[in-house]
């Protein structure tokens, strides 16, 4: 009897553990951890993928920082060629000897084409005589006496004038200022 006992004992044995060693395979493969080796190479690999990516980044972003560069000035270049060619029709017109008067309203018609033409482009002139002197807009090339104590430490009279793009002083006007 007990080598009965033993067998069925041994068999119950031997099933569990089997049971046991199937449980334990199918875990494994469900939940396969990835070695540190893999781990290694899929990190590797994002890293690549990555510096390469940025590495492409930036060498668009300077291609076409160049690119803008060289080609900044070519819209306002395009609308300044025309008035180019009034001014040489001008010049042309004057060797011919005609009336002053029409040649005076040639250039004034060039000049106000040349104004215009800027100003759509954001170039603003500003007033700056019997203004208060402000040192972020005015440069003072002189002080002199004021006429009358209502101009003192204002601009009594204006040498260049003074020029704004978009709000952005890029020539501060030349002015003499009363003391």
């Amino acid at each position: 009897m007990m080598s009965e006992e033993n067998k069925e004992q041994e068999e119950i044995v031997e099933n569990s553990t089997e049971e046991t060693t199937q449980a334990s395979e199918n875990d494994s493969v469900e939940t396969k951890e990835p070695t540190a080796e893999e781990k290694i190479i899929e990190l590797n690999d994002k890293y690549l993928r990555l510096y390469s990516e940025f590495d492409n980044y930036r060498k668009r972003t300077s291609k076409e920082r160049i690119e803008l560069f060289k080609t900044a000035g070519q819209d306002i270049m395009t609308d300044l060629v025309p008035i180019m060619d009034d001014f040489e029709r001008a010049l042309q017109n004057m060797d011919k000897k005609g009336d002053v008067k029409t040649i005076r309203q040639g250039v004034d018609l060039v000049f106000n084409k040349f104004k215009s033409t800027l100003e759509s482009k954001g170039l603003k002139s500003f007033k700056s005589i019997d203004q208060d002197f402000d040192p972020e807009i005015h440069e003072a090339i002189t002080r002199i006496p004021a006429p009358n104590k209502k101009q003192i430490g204002k601009v009594v009279d204006e040498v260049e004038k003074g020029y704004m793009l978009n709000d952005k002083v890029i020539r501060y006007a030349k002015v003499v200022v009363g003391q």
